[in-house]
């Protein structure tokens, strides 16, 4: 079904075009004052230039040449050229009776799908997820979320690093460390152990000492680069290290991803490009985009525009070894292949936009995307503490995801919590924990930076997620009353609003569908974190505001319960698209 702003729009393009100018400055949006109206057009302004008059006077002609509809209570023109708009209340009701009855809260799916391949997570193995990692997992699952509900065909990939340097310095640290193991030996003929070296503990200590020691010391570092080539280039001893690696790593992540509730359709990693890197070298050095500077093979990305250097695009090292450049290019050859997608959206630091951004110019300079691919680069700010620097633990460490979620989770306070099995107030901590994780990255904008602060995201006061659950928890609470007292509403209409702090959640639950399509067009799961807390803060008042309980006459109930009935299924749809959802009782 069309949005209220769609049919308001039709309506004023309509009289924009009747009173003799562009339709297109009919235009309606949910107004700036809403103590004044409830939607305006601002088409007048814009108007004033094209056609040399006042936009008063623009205005006055337009709302005069509106048809007779069933849509607006009052309309009206104010200075220097707004018109202001009421929508009556029968039509309000009307559609969102159309709502509740409707699949998805009447939600209409694009009419133009895209099939979108969407890169996120990225985490290199060999070393188990941290903080660092949290907002790409969150942020990219939201957006899978919400594409596949818009209508978008969505392929979302893990993106595994697996195959760059972090190899070779892992490599180099275990010969130091064990040099008789057999890997280490060229001419070994044998069968490798089927038990790794090491454990997954061991990872997690040998490769940040061996990139502390690759930072101080030249020739370590030169050592960890000739390992990283010779696994590359399929060296026996170092090829089944690397399987090992990914047989101890791959659990953990898993692991760890679905504590997130997050997951994905391909878990591919670097390594599964490499066989595209021959062919697309060769055709990027025959139509003379790559050339030879300074050792290694480059591809040139700057542009007249540049109002700053853009170095080239670093195809192959001068070792002839393959570098983030390589594989992602790589990989965008893969996908071309393997989907043909029309956009490929990449969830990352905001710190990687150079690195996208040559990648991007050279995908599109050397065809190894079709011209009208789009390429996203979506990139995010840090988890800082309150001291406003990314997000440590206590002794100063890079703080583990899990020991992150373990902390939310022991912070979530249970009422009632002696009357519950522990089962109980596990899952309740595990769902409630969820939600103020991913609503208190999900409600800052993606390329803000934001300070985890751990007192306010677990409190069921004020913007947090379990505020928003408890909500939802109320809600479902007046439902399950209504019925064990027998007074259940089957088939629940909507009648004429009883006060105002009703028609005003009805007014925001009627710009559901506009709401989650603003989020999926500007790829902004913040929208959804603002307006669902709207939608909360409004119930809530009106919560406060009718006895819904109390109610005798059963028309009016009947309506009451259609509002809350709504607005729950609203609250439920929006949760999920953030990843998250609420428990029965709290």
């Amino acid at each position: 079904m069309n949005t209220i702003i769609e049919e308001l729009s039709k309506l004023f393009c309509e009289a924009f075009t009747k009173a003799g100018y562009k339709a297109d400055l009919g235009r309606v949006v949910i107004s700036a004052r809403p103590d004044l109206c409830q939607y305006q057009v601002n088409g007048a302004m814009g108007g004033a230039k094209l056609y040399h008059k006042a936009p008063m006077m623009i205005a006055q002609d337009v709302v005069a040449a509106i048809p007779e509809n069933e849509i607006i209570k009052n309309v009206a023109v104010v200075n220097p050229g707004f018109i202001n708009i009421s929508v009556k209340d029968s039509y309000i009701a009307d559609y969102m009776q159309q709502m509740l009855m409707g699949t998805d809260c009447g939600f209409k799916k694009t009419a133009q799908p895209q099939k979108v391949v969407l890169d996120y997570g990225g985490p290199n193995v060999a070393k188990t997820l941290h903080v660092g990692h949290l907002r790409s997992a969150v942020i990219g699952d939201a957006l899978k979320r919400i594409n596949r509900f818009y209508g978008n065909q969505v392929i979302a990939d893990a993106h595994l690093g697996d195959y760059g340097l972090q190899m070779g310095l892992i490599i180099h640290e275990l010969f130091l460390r064990q040099p008789e193991l057999p890997y280490f030996d060229e001419n070994y003929q044998g069968e490798y152990p089927k038990q790794a070296p090491f454990t997954l503990k061991d990872l997690g200590e040998i490769y940040p000492t061996a990139s502390a020691k690759s930072k101080e010391d030249e020739q370590y570092l030169a050592a960890a680069r000739l390992a990283t080539v010779q696994l590359q280039q399929g060296r026996r001893g170092y090829y089944a290290l690397w399987q090992h690696i990914m047989n101890i790593s791959l659990p953990d992540l898993r692991h760890n991803y679905a504590r997130l509730e997050v997951d994905f359709d391909y878990w591919l990693r670097e390594s599964d490009a490499k066989s595209y890197i021959p062919a697309m070298v060769e055709k990027m050095k025959q139509d003379g985009h790559a050339y030879i500077s300074e050792g290694a093979l480059v591809v040139d990305v700057k542009e007249e525009s540049d109002t700053q250097p853009i170095p080239p695009c670093i195809i192959l090292k001068s070792d002839g070894s393959a570098i983030y450049e390589t594989t992602d290019l790589a990989t965008l050859v893969q996908r071309e292949q393997d989907f043909a997608p029309d956009r490929v959206i990449y969830v990352v630091d905001k710190r990687q936009f150079l690195h996208f951004e040559r990648v991007f110019r050279c995908a599109k300079k050397t065809g190894i995307v079709r011209p009208n691919t789009e390429l996203s680069f979506i990139g995010f700010g840090t988890v800082n503490g309150k001291d406003g620097k990314p997000f440590k633990t206590r002794s100063g460490g890079t703080m583990k995801l899990a020991d992150m979620i373990d902390m939310v989770q022991a912070a979530v306070h249970i009422k009632d919590e002696e009357n519950l099995s522990q089962a109980e107030v596990q899952q309740l901590k595990q769902t409630i924990g969820l939600a103020a994780i991913k609503y208190g990255d999900l409600m800052n904008p993606t390329e803000s930076s934001y300070i985890f602060d751990l007192d306010k995201f677990t409190s069921f006061e004020g913007n947090t997620g379990p505020y928003i659950l408890y909500t939802m928890v109320r809600i479902k609470s007046i439902l399950a009353k209504l019925n064990q007292t027998g007074k259940a509403v089957t088939s629940p209409r909507f009648a004429a609003f009883s006060c105002d702090s009703e028609r005003d959640l009805a007014l925001a639950l009627v710009r559901f569908s506009h709401t989650v399509s603003e989020a999926a067009k500007k790829d902004a799961p913040s929208i959804i974190c603002s307006y669902i807390y709207e939608v909360a803060n409004k119930f809530n008042i009106f919560y406060h505001d009718k006895k819904i309980l109390a109610e005798t006459d059963t028309t009016a109930l009947s309506s009451l319960v259609a509002l809350i009935s709504l607005t729950l299924n609203i609250l439920n749809i929006c949760t999920n698209l953030l990843g998250f959802k609420a428990p029965e009782k709290m």
